[in-house]
């Protein structure tokens, strides 16, 4: 039976739940290591129970997409989010820092099966040739969630101390479950008839493309990363107080979230190396240049380019993922797609951290420089070059 194309007006309906949702993440991240600290925990400790929230969502991509594949996105979201909020509660009333750091791992593996669930949704019903511009809208919107809830949370925690983070964040949760019971079931255009194949099997089948096409996808994302530790932490080197490195990321983030639509639009039309491939060059470029800047204005400068090079490549990789996807394993694939992406990007920042302990920070930056140009080589020799759609 010949599959139909859902209306693209009709694909926007799933970016609002993917707005909330991010929200919700944005709200938490600026007050778990607060809220540890004020549970009696060390820095190393709260810094260790951040960096639970990337474990979860490393650990959760294998299950996450085995629980897509039985259950349909749509239940995997509500139950996502259904975990979030609870995980959020448990944060509210945690007594301890063991309590708190089994809501966060908690958190980080909801959001990995939230995450899988929606690019699947996306991947199976938005047309091949708008594939592109649905994906990274998808990203676009939860950089916008991310960048919001920040704010949000302050005026929770405003009202209600520390904690009052939680709250609006758990509020946005529901919000987001809310509006995903309202959603129809997608129409998909690959849906699978007959038993799907198991996890050894797409495994098996895919190998190649994920030793290879997976390979650089993970060093782009390490890349993306190690952009955002290595920013903040050169404008510390440099002497600048907490207010103008904050003023800093946001420049950057803002010209980062202004790109998402033009990337999108651009690989839909031109095939996806033409934006990855000049996306790592421009983000090499930025590290680059970044150990020659010495005032707030200069570095300003290099994070817009940074920003730039980062946005470039907006929606790129969940992209690659859909595109390399079979249709009767999608999620399966998908979930071993992202165990590969995201361990990436939680090795961005370690190895920012082993080049600046072994050498220093400029040694860093050039490090992460050599990977962006690794990365963009690979992107270059395995993307294929066609233009996806008709």
């Amino acid at each position: 039976m010949p599959s139909r194309e859902v209306p693209w007006r009709s694909l926007a309906a799933i970016y609002a739940p993917a707005a909330l949702f991010s929200t919700s993440q944005g709200a938490v991240l600026p007050v778990l290591p607060l809220t540890a600290r004020d549970l009696g925990a060390s820095v190393a400790v709260s810094a260790f129970l951040v960096a639970l929230l990337g474990v979860g969502q490393v650990a959760g991509a294998l299950p996450a997409g085995a629980l897509v594949a039985r259950s349909g996105e749509r239940t995997a979201m509500l139950l996502a989010a259904l975990v979030s909020a609870a995980a959020l509660t448990g944060a509210v009333f945690a007594p301890g820092e063991a309590v708190l750091a089994l809501c966060v791992l908690a958190l980080g593996l909801a959001a990995a099966v939230w995450s899988l669930a929606r690019q699947s949704f996306l991947t199976a019903a938005a047309p091949v040739h708008l594939r592109a511009r649905a994906l990274s809208t998808l990203g676009g919107v939860g950089r916008i969630g991310t960048f919001v809830g920040p704010f949000l949370g302050a005026g929770g925690s405003a009202l209600f101390g520390l904690r009052g983070s939680y709250v609006v964040a758990g509020i946005a949760v529901l919000l987001a479950a809310g509006v995903v019971l309202l959603l129809p079931d997608p129409e998909l255009q690959d849906s699978q008839h007959g038993p799907a194949p198991t996890l050894r099997e797409v495994l098996r089948s895919h190998a190649r493309v994920l030793a290879t096409l997976g390979v650089a996808a993970l060093a782009v994302q390490a890349v993306r990363q190690s952009r955002q530790t290595v920013l903040p932490l050169w404008c510390d080197h440099i002497g600048l107080d907490a207010t103008t490195t904050s003023l800093v990321a946001g420049v950057s983030g803002a010209v980062d979230m202004l790109l998402f639509y033009p990337a999108g639009s651009v690989m839909d039309r031109f095939g996806r190396a033409a934006v990855g491939v000049p996306s790592m060059l421009v983000l090499a470029l930025g590290h680059v240049l970044l150990p020659f800047t010495h005032t707030a204005w200069t570095v300003a400068l290099v994070g817009v380019v940074l920003g730039f090079g980062n946005g470039m490549g907006a929606g790129l990789v969940m992209t690659l993922g859909a595109d390399a996807a079979p249709p009767g394993g999608r999620a399966v694939f998908l979930g071993a797609w992202r165990l590969v992406t995201d361990a990436g990007a939680a090795s961005g920042p370690l190895l920012v951290g082993v080049l600046a302990g072994a050498g220093s920070l400029v040694v860093a930056t050039g490090g992460v420089a050599v990977l962006a140009v690794g990365a963009a080589a690979g992107l270059f020799r395995f993307v294929p070059r066609h233009r996806p759609g008709p």
